[in-house]
């Protein structure tokens, strides 16, 4: 199965293809560069495995990590995802395979660290922690154990005898309690992880046409209103007005 994979939900941006004697990756610095980097970056990794932009026909479908993760790059990889899936196959279009991009997480974990039973968590900024829950089994690969949330670090929680795998500890050190009692690894959605999930999620039909190829936010707002920032600077100023003044 040919395939191409890319992930832009990071600080890194993380790419593959299959190429004629296996797996070729790559990675690059993301984030607000991703924008700018994907399509050449994309250019050379097709380079390597004899193909170009134009003969994208050759592959079986386009893999990307959905989110959640930044706007920036989950806006940027479902943008690429489209246009190079709409302009294959005279117009016919190539199946995009959208992937949870913690899913990625703990693939990356099972691979690296024989994880079975993984909370995936990554750094959401704003002092939180995007995370899920998934067990993988033989046979049936992934599945989900619980739903996608949004939480602080000091609030996530790790199952007895599961695996914290993510960058959780990296970033948020002692304030993620879970790290305590449970085996924290280091883990990422890179493409390598894309590449070994989607047989499996293609066989079980998750690939979507191209106009469906959309991003999987789980935080709605990452900014307050001019005027929510006033009433917050208000409240704050009326908070301290209205304390007892300390005593000599």
């Amino acid at each position: 199965m040919r395939l191409l994979a890319f992930d832009t939900s990071t600080d890194t941006l993380y790419l593959a293809v299959t190429g004629p004697e296996g797996p070729i990756t790559e990675q690059l610095p993301g984030g607000a560069h991703a924008s700018a980097a994907l399509i050449p970056a994309l250019r050379g990794l097709l380079a390597q495995a004899g193909l170009t932009l134009d003969t994208l026909d050759t592959l079986d479908a386009l893999v990307f990590g959905q989110g959640p993760g930044s706007f920036t790059g989950l806006r940027t990889a479902c943008s690429v995802a489209q246009g190079l899936a709409f302009g294959a196959r005279g117009g016919q279009g190539l199946p995009v395979l959208p992937v949870p991009t913690l899913l990625a997480v703990a693939e990356d974990a099972r691979t690296r660290h024989g994880c079975t039973q993984v909370v995936a968590a990554l750094d959401a900024r704003m002092d939180e922690l995007y995370h899920a829950a998934w067990q993988w089994t033989e046979g049936s690969g992934w599945q989900s154990a619980g739903p996608l949330g949004l939480c602080a670090p000091e609030a996530l929680a790790v199952p007895e005898g599961w695996t914290l795998a993510g960058n959780a500890v990296q970033a948020y050190g002692a304030r993620v309690a879970a790290a305590a009692t449970a085996t924290a690894v280091p883990a990422r959605p890179d493409a390598a992880a894309l590449l070994r999930l989607a047989p499996t999620l293609l066989a079980q039909g998750r690939a979507v046409p191209a106009a469906e190829a959309l991003p999987l936010y789980v935080r709605d707002k990452v900014a307050h209103t001019t005027a929510e920032r006033a009433a917050a600077k208000a409240a704050q100023v009326t908070s301290a007005a209205a304390a007892p003044t300390a005593q000599a």
